[in-house]
C-alpha cells in the first residue's frame, strides 16, 4: 500500500526488488525530469503529481491500464496539454512553458500514436518535413534514415498514405529522427501492427537506443516493452504506481497480477 509524502501526495510503491520510490531519485543526472506534474485537457485534469525521468541514452517505458494517462504524459512533455502544475526539464533547462514548435529545437523528437504522417505527401517529402526548421534538408540525416529503414528509400517517391501500417510507423520514426534528437518519444509504436511485425518494430527501436538516442515509450504491449527497456513506470489513474527496472517489474507478483495478466 502507498504511503503519503510530506506534501500529502501518494508515494510510489516499491516492487519486491526495492525499486525507487517518489523522492528517492536525484534529478541532476536526468536528461528529462518531469516533476510533480498535473496536466490535462481544458479544465479536465488527467495527471496528478507525476514524476518521471530519463537519463542520457536510457530506454524507459510507461505501461498501465487503458485510460491511465500514459499518452497524456507524452503530450505533456511535448507541450500539447494544459499544464496545471509541476515542471518539465530537459537537458537541465526548464521547458514547461515552451510551445511544441520550439521544443524540437531542444533535442526532443515525438512520434504520436495517430496522425503521425502526412498521407498525401511522398515518403521523402515526409522526411523532409522532419527537418523543416532548417534552411535545407541535411543530406546526411536523410541518408542515415534511409540506412536505418531501407524500405523508405525504396519507396521514397510513393505516396505515404498507400504504405502498410508497419511502413508508416517506420516513416513516422524516420521523420522524428531527421534532427538527430537526444530523446525520442514513442507513443504506442506497435499499435495496429500485425503480430509478426511487432518484434521487428521493437528490434528497430532497440537499435535506435543502442546508437545513443534515449527513448521514452508508451506501450500497450507491456510484457514485450518491459523485457527490452532499462526502466519502467506503471501509471494508474493518472498517478505513478510503480517504478523499477523492466526485469524487476516483470518479476513482481503484484505487478504481474494487476497489470500484466498474471
Amino acid at each position: 500500500m502507498s504511503e503519503a509524502t510530506a506534501d500529502g501526495s501518494p508515494e510510489v510503491e516499491t516492487t519486491e526488488s526495492g525499486g525507487a520510490h517518489r523522492g528517492a531519485r536525484t534529478w541532476e543526472d536526468s536528461l528529462l525530469a518531469v516533476r510533480d506534474l498535473d496536466a490535462g485537457y481544458g479544465d479536465l485534469q488527467i495527471l496528478t503529481d507525476v514524476d518521471l525521468d530519463v537519463r542520457d541514452g536510457e530506454y524507459v517505458t510507461i505501461v498501465g491500464p487503458n485510460g491511465a494517462g500514459k499518452s497524456t504524459v507524452m503530450k505533456s512533455v511535448f507541450g500539447l496539454t494544459n499544464l496545471m502544475g509541476g515542471t518539465v526539464e530537459f537537458g537541465g533547462a526548464d521547458i514547461t512553458d515552451i510551445p511544441p514548435e520550439e521544443i524540437i529545437f531542444e533535442g526532443l523528437g515525438y512520434v504520436p500514436q495517430n496522425d503521425n504522417i502526412f498521407t498525401s505527401l511522398s515518403v521523402q517529402e515526409n522526411l523532409e518535413m522532419g527537418a523543416y526548421i532548417l534552411d535545407e534538408t541535411p543530406q546526411d540525416a536523410l541518408d542515415a534514415v534511409y540506412e536505418r529503414f531501407p524500405i523508405l528509400e525504396e519507396r521514397r517517391d510513393q505516396e505515404a498514405g498507400t504504405m502498410s501500417g508497419g511502413q508508416r510507423q517506420m516513416l513516422a520514426m524516420g521523420r522524428a529522427l531527421m534532427l538527430d534528437p537526444d530523446l525520442l518519444l514513442l507513443d504506442e509504436p506497435s499499435a495496429g501492427l500485425a503480430p509478426d511485425l511487432v518484434d521487428d518494430m521493437f528490434d528497430r527501436i532497440d537499435r535506435i537506443n543502442d546508437d545513443g538516442t534515449a527513448v521514452l515509450m508508451v506501450e500497450q504491449n507491456a510484457k514485450k516493452a518491459l523485457r527490452r527497456c532499462d526502466r519502467g513506470y506503471v501509471l494508474v489513474d493518472g498517478q505513478n504506481r510503480y517504478e523499477d527496472s523492466g526485469d524487476a517489474l516483470l518479476a513482481d507478483e503484484q505487478v504481474r497480477q494487476d497489470f500484466l495478466g498474471g
